[in-house]
């Protein structure tokens, strides 16, 4: 496979054996290895029942990995990180997902690219758009940055 980038969002709010979350990050980002470019970490509030805000960041990597084998990658630094599997929502060391793929759309049992979820997260938008701010999201073609801005735009009422 030819070299592809990939953008992936990285999250904690949990410490781990690097420090609190923002160095988690940081840690992570060290551990991924291919670096093109990296977000400032941002803080954000937690989804769900979690209690504890986040430090979330964007990378570019440069990978000659398909998407697949990169996703088994990231799972075993999320394990190597101490991640354990569990509640959705819940605290974690680390969370790494692949956003993006140059190479444009995957899907199979375990992975979709791009994230199924991207288009409604401010908080990993945020980041990806200080990075990636032109990359066409498919299947409509959208950028980061305009994905953003409709994220944060608030909504009329009916």
């Amino acid at each position: 496979m030819a070299t592809a980038i990939y953008a992936i969002g990285i999250g904690s709010n949990r410490r781990g054996r690097h420090g609190g979350p923002a160095d988690e990050v940081r840690a992570a980002i060290a551990a991924i290895g291919g670096l093109v470019s990296a977000s400032p970490v941002i803080g954000s509030a937690p989804l769900g029942p979690s209690i504890r805000r986040f430090a979330n960041a964007a990378i570019l990597i440069a990978s000659d990995e398909p998407p697949p084998v990169l996703l088994a990658r990231l799972k075993a630094i999320e394990a190597a990180f101490g991640r354990r599997r569990g509640r959705r929502w819940g605290a974690r060391v680390i969370d790494l997902d692949i956003l993006l793929w140059s190479g444009g759309v995957w899907c199979d049992p375990r992975l979709t690219v791009p994230h199924a979820a991207l288009a409604a997260r401010g908080f990993v938008l945020g980041p990806l758009a200080r990075i990636a701010p032109d990359w066409r999201v498919p299947p409509r073609a959208r950028t980061v940055r305009q994905l953003s801005h409709a994220v944060d735009r608030p909504r009329p009422r009916a």
